[in-house]
């Protein structure tokens, strides 16, 4: 089957769905989870846990040429999975699944094996506006290993590929077509068939990456007619590390092994080696045996419900959530095609992703926020990047409402509310006139005297909790003022950081103290700025270097609340303080 649009009511018990996923019954800052972040990994069901768990108790041994007990165990279920696979994509032979790391190493292997072997110079690869980086950089490589050059199809302002434009891109020079099946920032769903159909006219391979389809609607290779088809366990309710490479065996046949090691060979001799054959010649060294068994588990699960009824309750939860948003004026949504998954990007105008990823995080709700590894896309669409809500199955309407229940919440707080009820200091609200009258304008209003700056550090100290703190922290942000338009050049801005972040320094020579001035598009991360000029403006070179930066932020938690990204930019404005003050030392 292909994707096909459904709209009638749903009869899934969603109550009893979720109670396979253990995941989900726990509190998140206080609040119960609601997890909405299913492009970048799905849950995982009981019975993939248990079967990872049985295989590692009884039954780990490598798999293949073993005599004892354990391992043919271990290879009747290693290879009784890849049926599993060959049968949830319908693919004609159990010799054409490939196993891999994920869709990205499947994609590097076509590029590699079947891309090096058959482009040369003057060939063209077509890809689209809307491919993850993993379906663009592998052919960048392999287009300046071999000659060859990449064209792009583009979108229509709904986000969908403008199909008038591919009788123009496809020619002669075609060699290969790689299409994501599904966008993972935005949720289009592609007309893959009809791409499949109009390069194979002019003899061009094609592959589609399924990474963010197979969650969604069942998948028929065969009735694609797609060439190789790639997607990662992970995002199909198994376990991370392990995916699969679909493709036709007369094209694997041709393609030369991409790794060499184990298994994928017959003889070795150091005259020369004879490799194997398919599917074990693209698959050297001891192979993910027990990702392998789970994911095959994940997809018997997936397989065992109505695919149908999941269906229709991922349609109802989208177009519910983007009903609601509409509704919101400081909302946009970005991505509305015909024909789409359950994927709900959109911006908030005055606030930035991350403020609002964060801001949802403290209501117990997960979302994703960034370029979502599609850069060219939101290059295309004029934007940095977007919040992304992403539902599964166990999501429910219930979840929907409360999410958007909270970002209405967060937006009324963040754009509208006074600053009188928020927590404040006198200090604070007059940092600018304690500051140093001899500095010129940014740095003069990160100059503090001590005792301010004392006061301030010691409030965030004393807040009762992270939500307290992150509140002190965000009013910082808010009350710090922004750099002027022209000191935020290419040349000052830091990188390392999600959000924008400038960076500038004044050496007073008469004083060897250094003020630094800094500014971002983000106010948590404007409020973590005003934090690190606290600790370290107007202190000498030396000063600075003996600063216990990481202990201060392990103290206020801060690398414990903040996700990963704001903590590497908080690491990358401190590293970047740290360099300027070694310079005058």
């Amino acid at each position: 089957m292909t994707y096909s649009p459904v709209s009638s009511a749903t009869s899934l018990s969603v109550k009893e769905l979720r109670q396979d996923f253990p995941l989900l019954h726990q509190n998140v800052s206080n609040h119960s989870l609601v997890y909405l972040d299913n492009a970048a990994t799905t849950q995982k069901p009981d019975r993939v846990i248990k079967v990872i768990d049985r295989f590692y108790r009884q039954d780990n041994a490598n798999v293949h040429r073993a005599s004892h007990t354990i391992s043919a165990r271990a290879t009747h279920a290693f290879e009784d999975a890849r049926e599993q696979v060959r049968t949830f994509l319908n693919a004609p032979h159990t010799d054409e699944i490939i196993w891999t790391r994920g869709a990205t190493e499947a994609i590097n292997l076509v590029a590699q094996s079947y891309g090096r072997t058959f482009l040369k110079p003057g060939d063209e690869i077509l890809l689209s506006a809307m491919e993850h980086h993993a379906n663009i950089v592998p052919w960048q490589v392999v287009a300046e290993q071999t000659g060859a050059s990449i064209k792009v199809i583009p979108l229509t302002p709904k986000g969908e590929l403008d199909m008038a434009t591919l009788p123009e891109l496809l020619s002669n020079k075609t060699r290969i077509v790689a299409v994501s099946h599904v966008s993972n920032a935005i949720g289009t769903v592609n007309p893959v068939q009809e791409i499949v159909r109009q390069a194979h006219a002019v003899s061009a391979i094609v592959l589609v990456d399924g990474a963010q389809a197979v969650s969604h609607f069942p998948v028929d290779v065969q009735q694609l007619g797609c060439d190789f088809y790639v997607f990662s366990g992970h995002k199909v309710f198994g376990p991370t590390g392990i995916g699969v490479l679909y493709g036709r065996q007369d094209l694997l046949n041709q393609m030369p092994p991409w790794q060499c090691g184990g298994e994928m060979i017959k003889q070795v001799s150091f005259d020369g080696t004879t490799f194997n054959t398919l599917p074990f010649k693209f698959e050297a060294g001891t192979p993910n045996m027990a990702g392998s068994i789970g994911l095959a588990a994940a997809l018997e699960f997936l397989q065992q419900q109505d695919r149908t009824s999941l269906q229709q309750h991922e349609e109802q939860l989208r177009v519910h959530a983007e009903q609601r948003l509409r509704q919101i004026p400081e909302i946009r949504l970005v991505g509305t095609a015909r024909q789409k998954v359950s994927v709900v990007s959109f911006t908030v105008e005055g606030i930035h992703n991350q403020d609002i990823g964060f801001l949802l995080n403290q209501k117990g709700i997960a979302v994703r926020t960034g370029h979502h590894c599609a850069m060219p896309l939101m290059d295309h669409l004029g934007i940095d990047g977007t919040i992304r809500a992403s539902f599964a199955p166990y999501n429910t309407l219930e979840e929907v409402d409360y999410f958007v229940d909270s970002l209405q919440q967060i937006i009324k707080q963040q754009l509208y509310s006074c600053n009188a009820s928020e927590p404040s200091t006198q200090s604070e609200s007059n940092q600018t006139e304690t500051a140093a009258t001899s500095l010129e304008a940014p740095f003069s209003q990160f100059s503090t005297d001590q005792n301010a700056a004392n006061t301030l550090l010691d409030a965030l100290h004393s807040s009762r909790d992270w939500q307290s703190r992150y509140r002190q922290l965000m009013l910082m942000g808010k009350n710090m003022a922004p750099l002027e338009q022209h000191w935020k050049t290419e040349d000052s801005r830091l990188h390392g950081c999600e959000s924008q972040v400038w960076l500038h320094h004044h050496y007073d020579d008469n004083s060897m103290k250094l003020y630094f001035a800094a500014d971002s598009d983000a106010r948590i991360i404007r409020g973590l700025i005003m934090l690190v000029m606290l600790l370290c403006n107007g202190k000498t070179a030396l000063e600075i270097q003996s600063l216990s930066f990481e202990d201060e932020f392990e103290t206020l938690g801060l690398l414990t609340h903040l996700s990963p990204s704001r903590g590497n930019g908080l690491r990358a404005i401190v590293d970047e303080i740290c360099s300027v003050a070694h310079r005058y030392l």
